[in-house]
């Protein structure tokens, strides 16, 4: 009996040593990606992102870092700014994260003939924890409102 108290004794004490599983900051680490999407830094938003990402919208969707950086990020940084999320629901684990909720955007016009819009709708955005143990955005999908004409 004396050697099973042993036992559990060094098993308490080797499980209190372990370090705590780190969890992630997902408000940071969304407002850190925001924030570079905000400063037009396309670069830096694709350093954020998942070798594997995906990213939906509608009946779109794009696979894979490349093709997300160059399909949404680099086409569509330049046309919208001031992106703010609301924040409804979100969780963290030792290895996923998300943030869902609402966002609001200024769409920029295209043309001198047209109006500055905002846009508006549902997001989530996912992320893991890779084998480096970095966080990189592995889902994103927006559901956006058709966009209205700003007044202001």
């Amino acid at each position: 009996m004396k050697r099973y108290a042993y036992i559990l004794f060094f098993a308490v004490l080797f499980a209190a040593c372990s370090p705590a599983e780190e969890k992630v900051d997902i408000r940071s680490l969304n407002q850190e990606f925001i924030g570079a999407w905000n400063s037009n830094d396309p670069e830096r938003v694709i350093s954020f992102l998942d070798d594997e990402v995906q990213f939906l919208q509608g009946e779109v969707h794009f696979m894979g870092k490349t093709e997300v950086a160059n399909k949404w990020v680099k086409d569509t940084y330049s046309t919208i700014t001031d992106l703010k999320t609301n924040v409804v629901s979100s969780g963290v684990d030792g290895e996923i994260a998300y943030e869902a909720g609402t966002f609001s955007v200024d769409v920029l016009p295209s043309g001198q003939d047209q109006m500055r819009g905002i846009g508006e709708g549902n997001f989530i955005l996912l992320w893991k924890k890779n084998k480096e143990g970095e966080w990189k955005l592995s889902y994103a999908q927006l559901e956006g409102l058709p966009v209205q004409v700003k007044n202001n």
